[in-house]
């Protein structure tokens, strides 16, 4: 993937999360807003005797409805911005995130000075209207932005103190309980957790970026050599922390076709037809993946397998005919289990040099083979036609595993090649 597209991708899932978990936010805050009208109503209408307790003078009903509805209302408008600014793929202006972070936590100062009018001052502050401040620097770790959540503990610290020298003025003969420099470390405590959340912040959206990236990888690989890749190759593709580089590399090809398939095809439905080609592709899949190749390409009934390539391996030779025997046992298995969808294969196989490499638009690249090497396996696989054979293997091949039973078939004429080849039938 193309590093500006790439970045792209980044950006964009980064955005997402970032609204998705502001909208989670708001909604947390929507929740408390609305059980504390609630409870507020409740306690106030059916409970006289805690009001009687709590209060010097009776608290009317309006104070919460004054006191915490507008929030909640705004709360709820806020939420319906954003689910709408999603729908459309836009964004939240980091600085109305800011202006949005300075109205929520005006709350808890907009309640404690309310109350102050029902009962001493002292008291509003060991109350729990000013613990709401917390709940708002907790909850401003889910923006996923560190100096969010700083600027909520500074907002929080700093009306705080104002709502100390409004409420609790200097007079003579004062102790130091009620002097407003006492509630100075209170403010601090707000202002070194809006950090702690910032912190917690900045690690929550590390984490989600690491996972994005990680992703991205697993994107590019899975671009670039399909889905058909088993999980130790992608995990080592991973490591490299590269596309793999456009070279000559001396690689094994394997080549399968399912016989006569297209005549089977005829008497089935497309769902049918499909569906059995998945269910055997599937089992070939996992026996190539046991021995260290890589399908490159579905075609059809049949597919192109690659051992040595993108990674090296000194055996490829060895695990690319292993792998032949593996599907022909498989394909045996398969027919005594599924009698009336009965299958055979021929498959050949060739090892030489091809140029290797990630071909296409910068939309759309995949992992590509070319060169003699592929033409000549593909010859091989068609040729189990004639020769009535399940598998065919070069003399490179040969040469390289020495296999057992195998039979020389002798030079052979191969269409596209002015020279005979020497073909070995392995079964």
């Amino acid at each position: 993937m193309p590093y500006t597209e790439a970045d792209d991708t980044y950006s964009d899932a980064l955005r997402r999360e970032i609204m998705r978990s502001e909208q989670q936010r708001m909604r947390v805050i929507a929740i408390v807003l609305a059980v504390l009208l609630v409870a507020a109503l409740l306690v106030l209408n059916f409970i006289p005797q805690m009001d009687e307790r709590l209060f010097d003078q009776k608290v009317p009903d309006w104070v919460p409805l004054v006191g915490i509805g507008p929030y909640l209302l705004y709360e709820l408008a806020a939420l319906g911005i954003l689910r709408w600014r999603i729908a459309r793929g836009k964004d939240f202006p980091r600085i109305a995130r800011f202006g949005n972070a300075l109205i929520e936590t005006s709350l808890p100062a907009t309640i404690t000075y309310a109350l102050s009018s029902y009962m001493q001052p002292q008291l509003v502050f060991a109350f729990w209207p000013p613990l709401l401040f917390f709940v708002f620097i907790l909850l401003s770790t889910l923006r996923l932005d560190f100096w969010l959540s700083v600027w909520t503990g500074a907002v929080a610290a700093t009306l705080q103190m104002a709502l100390v020298f409004v409420l609790l003025p200097q007079e003579p003969g004062a102790t130091a309980e009620d002097m407003p420099l006492f509630y100075v470390g209170r403010s601090t405590v707000l202002f070194c957790s809006g950090i702690v959340a910032g912190l917690v912040a900045m690690s929550l959206r590390r984490q989600f970026e690491n996972s994005i990236l990680a992703g991205a990888a697993r994107d590019r690989v899975t671009n670039l050599f399909g889905q058909h890749v088993s999980p130790s190759v992608v995990e080592r593709l991973l490591a490299t922390q590269a596309e793999p580089p456009s070279e000559l590399r001396t690689i094994c090809v394997l080549f399968l076709d399912i016989r006569g398939f297209t005549a089977m095809a005829r008497n089935r439905s497309a769902e049918e037809t499909v569906a059995l080609l998945n269910a055997f592709f599937a089992e070939m899949v996992d026996v190539v993946d046991c021995h260290h190749g890589i399908i490159n390409k579905f075609m059809g009934d049949g597919f192109l397998a690659l051992f040595g390539a993108p990674l090296d391996d000194p055996a490829a030779a060895k695990n690319a005919l292993a792998a032949a025997r593996a599907m022909i046992e498989t394909v045996e298995a398969w027919n005594k289990e599924r009698p009336s969808q009965a299958l055979r294969v021929g498959i050949g196989i060739h090892m030489g040099e091809a140029v290797t490499g990630v071909v296409g638009s910068p939309r759309r690249k995949e992992y590509t083979v070319i060169g003699d090497t592929v033409n000549l396996a593909a010859r091989l696989e068609q040729l189990t036609k004639e020769t009535g054979a399940q598998v065919l293997v070069s003399n490179s091949v040969h040469s390289a595993v020495a296999a057992d039973g195998a039979v020389d078939l002798g030079p052979l004429a191969i269409r596209g090649y002015d020279e005979k080849v020497q073909v070995w039938r392995v079964m």
